[in-house]
């Protein structure tokens, strides 16, 4: 698998999950949201830019401790010289993460589902988000805030229980569609409905909104210790591992 997927995806989950704030500084982008997120509050390597961070770090720090935040690195798997020198400077690792891909065609798309879908996320998704994400007001506020800065054609999904006289939302995620790769983020369900495919329903009706927005693959990122989630992608048809990442933060 040659590298320019792997960029052509790292650029596409960027956009997909953007920054109010970056600066493109001598070759690294950095990142900065607030919040608990990592990936929009951390410093990035781009494609044909810089591989040795050491020239950037008194920069890093400074830009990152000036907004009261330590600074974080993404290490790509694919990019070498980054990682032995943030070891050397005191920076420890911190959640390995995957991005998998899979081509439009050998995924399962869902068009009839029941799934409810939205070009803008309404109030009752959002809600539904923060609640089973169990985040409180203000990292809702840098949620919404950051949905609303996405450029690119995107979808909001839905699932609703079945079983409730009240419908209320059982799963919900969103999609992006960046230079025809889909993006899928944000995939959360109710815990107590775990393990019933609304997951996969979601998803799924994502999957055919990208492949209708012209998408050929599609990719996403996830913790490489959530065997739950990767048991509901590789069954969707990500089977093809991109490449990994992991960050390293000053302590």
């Amino acid at each position: 698998m040659s590298n320019d997927l792997s960029w052509r995806a790292e650029e596409a989950c960027m956009a997909a999950w953007p920054a109010p704030r970056e600066l493109l500084l001598e070759g690294w982008l950095l990142r900065a949201a607030g919040g608990g997120h990592r990936r929009p509050n951390s410093v990035n390597p781009i494609r044909c830019g810089a591989r040795d961070p050491g020239a950037i770090l008194p920069a890093a720090e400074a830009v990152y401790g000036a907004l009261g935040q330590a600074p974080l690195f993404r290490v790509l798997s694919f990019v070498e010289g980054m990682d032995a020198v943030l070891a050397a400077k005191g920076y420890d690792a911190e959640a390995e993460t995957l991005t998998l891909y899979g081509q439009i065609d050998s995924l399962g798309l869902a068009r009839d589902s029941g799934t409810e879908l939205a070009i803008v996320p309404g109030a009752e998704w959002l809600q539904a988000r923060a609640a089973l994400s169990g985040i409180g007001g203000a990292e809702s506020q840098i949620y919404e805030a950051m949905l609303g800065s996405i450029l690119l054609p995107r979808a909001f999904a839905a699932t609703r229980d079945e079983g409730r006289a009240d419908g209320e939302i059982a799963a919900l995620a969103y999609g992006v569609v960046c230079n025809g790769l889909g993006v899928i983020e944000s995939v959360v369900t109710d815990e107590a409905k775990r393990q019933r495919g609304y997951a996969r329903q979601t998803v799924g009706r994502l999957l055919q909104w990208a492949r209708d927005e012209g998408a050929s693959g599609v990719c996403l990122q996830v913790v490489a210790d959530n065997a739950p989630a990767l048991g509901l992608y590789r069954a969707l048809g990500f089977t093809t591992e991109l490449h990994r990442y992991h960050y390293r933060r000053k302590v």
